[in-house]
């Protein structure tokens, strides 16, 4: 294993320039030896950012303006393909923004979960969802540090709650990457796939051409998880929703999102143990980070005022508050919302 691995993320990001230092501060303690950043349409100074951090070889950007009819996500993933960085990569992984790789063996890097599942072809990262907790006002704070509670670590509904993002190998078994799996399958390689969910077991030969979620029920987490923050401050999910989703240019982001994640039933602080503060460290104090930093803080605040000033977002952001966190329902429970509807 050792230095030598490639192991290229693939990240897209729209005006997210105040979550960027600890994102990336953490993958590249994490293991992460190249990082390829697409940004498309920012107002908040996350392209100056991403410029700035190039310069200083932390990263890869690659502008993706819009419009995108296919959604800006898809957009850059096509252009990935044909990137050095995933081209000359051993691994790649796709992830956004809100999602932290958090491995629980060994010293706690992607090296080594590789070691830990050394036949692997392709690790199925199952998220792990950290809901709100209450927590209303956005703060120049590690989002790490601010959300730790979370669903517990089996669930039984709903099935989002199992998705999964995949670290393969980039040995040619597949011809283009997607957001959440490996697409393209090559027809010819694919009886030499070994696919392991986060926990170590080894998968069926359904998960090598299309399953994005693992069997819901399950820990998946016991070597890895995927640390998802998909909700954040409520004044950030407003935010969240005016930017729009990446994979779709449109909607989506409502109430009802909101209460299918806000899980806070367990507190999990096992990511910060990978410590990444020497790294944020260095980021924020770089002469030219700093500031763009404290900017792109400042543009999301007077944002949020903006947003307020309008009827529909100030009912959102009502309903927001109104909302507690999500009960996590029985296995009968949940069966009795799917199994009815099955043919």
């Amino acid at each position: 294993m050792g230095a030598a691995v490639k192991i290229t993320a693939v990240l897209c990001v729209r005006n997210e320039g105040a979550f960027l230092l600890e994102w990336l501060a953490h993958h590249r303690a994490c293991g992460v030896t190249d990082v390829l950043v697409f940004s498309n349409d920012c107002e908040d100074g996350t392209d100056a950012l991403l410029d700035r951090l190039q310069e200083l070889g932390w990263l890869t950007h690659v502008r993706n303006p819009g419009p995108h009819g296919e959604g800006p996500q898809w957009a850059a993933l096509k252009q990935a393909d044909r990137h050095p960085l995933v081209t000359g990569a051993n691994w790649v992984l796709p992830l956004d923004i809100d999602e932290f790789v958090n491995v629980h063996v060994g010293d706690r890097t992607i090296p080594a979960l590789l070691a830990a599942l050394p036949e692997a072809t392709a690790i199925t990262l199952t998220w792990r969802l950290f809901g709100n907790a209450g927590v209303v006002e956005y703060s120049d704070a590690p989002v790490t540090k601010t959300f730790t509670r979370a669903a517990p670590k089996v669930l039984h509904w709903p099935w989002r709650a199992y998705l999964f993002k995949t670290l393969v190998r980039n040995d040619g078994s597949y011809g283009k990457l997607g957001v959440h799996r490996p697409r393209a399958p090559v027809e010819a390689a694919m009886g030499g796939q070994r696919w392991f969910d986060g926990t170590g077991r080894r998968l069926p030969a359904a998960f090598h051409r299309g399953r994005i979620f693992s069997d819901v029920g399950r820990d998946c987490h016991a070597l890895v998880q995927l640390n998802h923050y998909p909700l954040g401050a409520a004044e950030s999910f407003l935010l969240k929703r005016d930017r729009g989703r990446a994979v779709h240019a449109d909607g989506g982001l409502d109430a009802g999102y909101w209460v299918e994640r806000n899980f806070c039933d367990v507190e999990d602080r096992s990511i910060l143990e990978l410590d990444s503060r020497a790294g944020r460290k260095a980021l924020h104090a770089d002469p030219v980070l700093g500031p763009l930093h404290l900017a792109a803080v400042a543009w999301r605040q007077d944002r949020f005022r903006t947003l307020m000033r309008q009827d529909d977002w100030r009912s959102l952001y009502g309903q927001l508050r109104m909302a507690g966190p999500t009960r996590v329902l029985t296995q009968a429970e949940a069966e009795s919302i799917w199994k009815p509807h099955q043919t």
